[in-house]
């Protein structure tokens, strides 16, 4: 087993104070500045977005990437609840990622649905040629990676299941998990634990050119989300030409058909699309190209064209998108 330490993450210890303080910061900014439109993102940017459409009268856009269900399967902080919620009531349009999310924001957040409209993310091309990959495998391994948070919402303990049970039935395999996250130490002793340490590399965090590198040599790409709102990785292993195995509970699956579906929880039907795609080379060459093909539609630009459209509606200039 091959593993890289972990880094930090980088967030301020006091997140609740730095998004006060990032509020009083943007009301500051924004004195005499001249703008049509507020757009906040997520929680951390809604109480500024609050407080400067109050004072500036502006109509509010609220995007939401995920939610604090999303994030945290148990025990969610009620403090980010009720600035969710009440950012949402407070705009005059909400952008959700997916329709997975936005059945999230009616069901948990009595968010009425004629203010909700679904924005797909986007995603840019891929480097034109092949990178040199800096981590080293073995000629003959065949890669599978899951590349996320390691953390529950991700579900890499279904992933390390899948891997067990693919083993079981397959030589030349090795399971990649790329990231970092609160569960890396349980994982790296859940794989101990069940003998699989020599198929398993974990890289620890990678940026996007090691995320490149890594996915222009992986056979299979896996996401076993519990809770995905969007989930852009899909779309970047497409994009190289990675057959791609997903959650159906992930907001992506919404608009990647050529990907196999899985239910995140089914460690059996996980291992046995893995083998699939491994086994059959005619399948692999079809989610290959098929996928690629229909990812290179999925633009930033149509995604920022409909969040523009989006703008035009609450200022009244066109009529609203019908989802």
């Amino acid at each position: 087993m091959r593993w890289l330490p972990d880094i930090d993450n980088g967030y301020p210890s006091d997140l609740h104070e730095a998004v006060r303080r990032y509020a009083l910061s943007a009301v500051e900014s924004a004195r005499g500045a001249a703008f049509d439109v507020i757009h906040a993102h997520d929680w951390l940017t809604m109480p500024a977005a609050i407080a400067l459409a109050a004072i500036h009268g502006k109509p509010m856009v609220v995007h939401i990437h995920s939610t604090e269900y999303d994030r945290v399967p148990e025990h969610q902080d009620p403090r980010i609840l009720a600035i969710e919620r009440r950012g949402m009531l407070a705009a005059d349009r909400v952008v959700a990622v997916s329709r997975a999310t936005r059945r999230t924001l009616i069901r948990r957040y009595g968010i009425p649905a004629r203010k909700i409209e679904v924005v797909h993310n986007g995603i840019e091309p891929p480097a034109p040629r092949r990178i040199e990959p800096s981590i080293r495998f073995e000629p003959s391994d065949r890669l599978v990676v899951f590349i996320g948070r390691i953390t529950g919402q991700k579900g890499p303990e279904i992933f390390v299941e899948a891997a067990r049970r693919v083993l079981e039935r397959e030589n030349g395999v090795r399971f990649v998990m790329a990231g970092i996250g609160d569960m890396v130490t349980a994982m790296i002793e859940r794989v101990v634990g069940l003998g699989l340490g020599e198929h398993f590399t974990f890289t620890g965090f990678l940026d996007r050119e090691l995320v490149d590198r890594l996915l222009d040599r992986v056979d299979v790409f896996v996401m076993t989300s519990v809770r995905e709102p969007f989930g852009l990785t899909p779309l970047e292993a497409a994009l190289r030409r990675v057959p791609v195995i997903l959650s159906r509970t992930a907001g992506v699956s919404e608009v990647l058909k050529h990907a196999l579906k899985i239910d995140y929880w089914n460690s059996q039907e996980i291992a046995d699309r893995i083998l699939s795609v491994l086994r059959r080379p005619a399948l692999a060459s079809t989610l290959r190209h098929s996928a690629r093909a229909e990812v290179r539609t999925m633009t930033w630009g149509r995604t920022a064209e409909q969040c523009c459209r989006i703008y035009r509606s609450v200022l009244g200039k066109v009529p609203r998108l019908v989802r």
